[in-house]
């Protein structure tokens, strides 16, 4: 009885705890939302009051004045074909290195898995990319960011591809069925979940970026949603009420997709590393 109480001391102690955490997280971002509503002098105090007036205008003149809208297009075309391109290329090889129990596919999963700690080198990928001829496009942030989230993505994907029986594979090619159609009638349907959660991931790691499309972007006009921040904040540097409410146009897909995604992201992360 008494080992029950102190327990349950403990759970009352660290849900105070978190729940004071979250309150110093959510207060900045009270004081952005708030913050976006006001004028520009009211805003400088930073503060959880409310306006006087409730200046809707600030979001029509971000949208006017910040090139929002063909930010937010330039954003989703990169963000959605870069996820695209990583969901596929990540499980059709996770599905090959899971199923080969060769010295060389251990190899091939250990140079993946080098991904998760090896930091990006700016400079030499500029020089590849200059000398491949894609450098200022989107075609070339587009194929790095696809690279860049492949070693989360094979983790997960190759620890759950490891948990379907490979018998099904085996009547698979026993019927008569290549690679390419037991990947994608048997195993993809089986690995939903785990694309749910790299979709969301890879979404919400390409959407918040900057320094990528900062150094590899040259034209403004396919400028992305946190750039058009930086460049918006060097119009407006002393209208911090703008620069709100142009930061809250910038999170609210990330918010939104996270709050009815969530239950995937720890769905899929289960399947994919505790299973694996």
């Amino acid at each position: 009885m008494g080992f029950s109480r102190k327990l349950t001391i403990r759970n009352y102690i660290v849900e105070g705890f978190l729940l004071l955490s979250s309150l110093l997280i959510l207060l900045p971002v009270m004081i952005m939302i708030i913050g976006s509503f006001k004028t520009s002098a009211e805003v400088l105090d930073f503060s959880l009051k409310f306006p006087q007036k409730w200046m809707f205008s600030n979001y029509m003149t971000v949208f006017r004045e910040g090139g929002i809208g063909r930010a937010f297009l330039n954003s989703v075309v990169i963000t959605g074909i870069s996820s695209v391109i990583n969901i596929v290329a990540s499980s059709a090889a996770s599905f090959i290195l899971a199923r080969r129990e060769t010295k060389f596919a251990n190899t091939l999963y250990m140079y993946f898995f080098m991904g998760l700690i090896a930091p990006m080198s700016t400079i030499t990928t500029i020089r590849i990319v200059q000398w491949m001829g894609f450098y200022g496009s989107v075609t070339s942030v587009i194929l790095i960011y696809a690279s860049l989230n492949t070693a989360f993505s094979v983790f997960l994907y190759s620890g759950f591809i490891k948990t379907i029986p490979k018998a099904l594979d085996e009547v698979a090619f026993l019927e008569g069925a290549g690679v390419f159609s037991v990947f994608f009638r048997i195993v993809t349907p089986l690995i939903l979940p785990v694309n749910a959660t790299v979709a969301i991931m890879v979404f919400m790691s390409v959407w918040n970026d900057i320094t990528i499309p900062l150094y590899f972007l040259t034209d403004s006009s396919t400028w992305t949603m946190p750039l058009s921040i930086y460049n918006f904040y060097g119009k407006f540097s002393r209208d911090w009420n703008l620069i709100f409410a142009n930061l809250v146009l910038t999170s609210l897909p990330v918010f939104i997709l996270y709050l009815f995604g969530q239950k995937y992201i720890v769905s899929g992360l289960t399947a994919g590393a505790v299973k694996g």
